[in-house]
């Protein structure tokens, strides 16, 4: 289903709820995960730093001097210099400052930083471990903890401290954060077609009723018979009951322009009698004037026959039908002129309205081409982009100065005075195809008569 330009689409706007509250859940998802893989990573390497600092103040000692004696570290990794693994033993001094006592040798001659207000931090929470973020000697992140405690015999309190290159645990974090937004965004994407497909599944049925609206629309069906769901079944019950309506209010018309007809011909009708068993001028004025009113009453019949016709549901009369049968008639009416008459029309094509009505459009072209013409009368039928289609009629006749093309098209009117009929053919196809909003335009046709065009609404295949 898609939306006109400018208009809100249903159907975009439940995708986009429903994926913006799916992005979003998915967002935070992916960030709480994040958090959590670094947390727990980061208290796995703070165990193993816990671990080092224990040992550094389990194994210390004293010797006969009284200075730090560090345990025998098994870890060849602080053997070697800035290798990324460090442990150190200092004492606090006034302030916020460290001296160090023992260092280990991956420490070469440098010394682990104490972060700030590390000292303060330990004098507040003695036999603590602390950890904190430094840089370390070749200036990588290190992760350190340090733990304040007293040695047996010694006076002053030790600082036991251990160090190690965070940047494996920094790695890890960013491919797990890698992996976990690619498979996220998978995840996204997965949720937002399966919405998509959800939302479209839903909706269908309304999809359906649109569609059968536009069956009825089209002439393709008269009442909406489809199985909808409880949502929808009282719309489509109200729809049938508005389509019912309007059927009775098209009927209705129908039978009060009948009844006009029947009562306004009918004394018409004994006027005109009355006055063909008189002579004299008196006469003369009255059955003019009567063939007038009876012109008048065909024309408003007939448009509004059309009117009501085109404001009911759509009816759907096959165009190549009605070409072959006027066509067949009209030959032998005219076949001592030895008329023929060429049409082409595609298979298809169907009128969008009431095939009485097709007849009269088509049919009055044609008896005005075949009236005219010398031989030749073509008939072409033309599908135009826009939902109608052409009717181009042409025959080999005098043709018409163009400026009388526009007076042909007026009631009564008649391009000679002494040939038979009323003068109402092409104004009759003039009311009728503007009954259905279309138009007709008059031109000199190739066979050297004229050439008539009609626009008519075509029904969808």
């Amino acid at each position: 289903m898609t939306a006109q330009a400018g208009r809100p689409s249903l159907v975009r706007r439940l995708v986009l709820l429903a994926s913006g509250w799916s992005l979003m859940v998915l967002v935070v998802t992916g960030l709480v995960l994040t958090a959590l893989f670094h947390q727990a990573a980061l208290s796995r390497f703070d165990q193993g730093l816990n671990d080092v600092v224990q040992g550094l103040y389990s194994g210390s000692s004293l010797d006969e001097r009284g200075q730090v004696l560090a345990p025998a570290l098994t870890d060849v990794r602080a053997l070697r210099a800035y290798s990324g693994r460090y442990w150190q033993i200092a004492e606090p001094l006034a302030g916020d400052g460290l001296r160090t006592l023992v260092r280990s040798r991956s420490l070469f001659d440098a010394e682990l930083k104490a972060g700030a207000g590390l000292a303060q931090r330990l004098q507040k929470a003695p036999g603590t471990v602390i950890y904190y973020d430094v840089a370390g000697p070749d200036n990588e992140p290190l992760r350190a903890a340090a733990l304040l405690a007293r040695l047996p015999g010694r006076k002053l309190a030790v600082v036991f401290m251990a160090a190690e290159d965070r940047s494996p645990v920094d790695r890890d974090d960013r491919r797990f954060a890698a992996a976990t937004a690619l498979a996220l965004i998978l995840l996204g994407a997965g949720l937002i077609a399966a919405v998509v497909i959800q939302v479209r599944f839903g909706l269908k049925p309304l999809f359906d009723l649109r569609r059968d609206i536009a069956g009825v629309r089209q002439g393709k069906a008269e009442r909406l018979a489809g199985a909808y769901p409880s949502e929808l079944e009282p719309v489509a019950q109200e729809l049938n009951a508005l389509l019912s309506h309007n059927q009775e209010v098209v009927e209705r018309q129908r039978t009060h322009v009948g009844n006009l007809a029947h009562a306004l011909k009918t004394p018409l009708s004994v006027m005109q009698a009355e006055a063909e068993r008189h002579t004299g001028d008196l006469a003369l004025v009255v059955r003019r004037q009567v063939e007038v009113m009876r012109q008048q009453v065909d024309h408003y019949l007939r448009r509004a026959r059309a009117a009501a016709r085109s404001q009911g549901a759509g009816e759907r009369t096959l165009v190549e039908p009605v070409i072959d049968e006027l066509a067949r008639t009209l030959e032998k009416i005219f076949q001592d002129r030895g008329v023929q008459i060429d049409w082409t029309c595609p298979a298809e094509l169907a009128f969008l309205g009431e095939r009485q009505d097709l007849l009269e459009i088509i049919g009055n072209g044609l008896e005005n081409a075949c009236k005219w013409g010398k031989s030749a009368v073509t008939v072409q039928i033309m599908p135009e982009v826009d939902g109608r289609f052409l009717v181009v009629i042409e025959d080999d006749g005098p043709g018409l100065p163009p400026e009388r093309r526009a007076e042909v098209l007026q009631r009564g009117a008649r391009l000679d005075e002494t040939a038979p009929g009323s003068g109402l053919g092409l104004s009759i196809i003039d009311e009728l195809a503007r009954a259905y909003g279309g138009w007709v335009q008059l031109a000199g046709a190739d066979l050297g008569g004229l050439r008539v065009d009609i626009n008519l609404p075509a029904a969808e295949a």
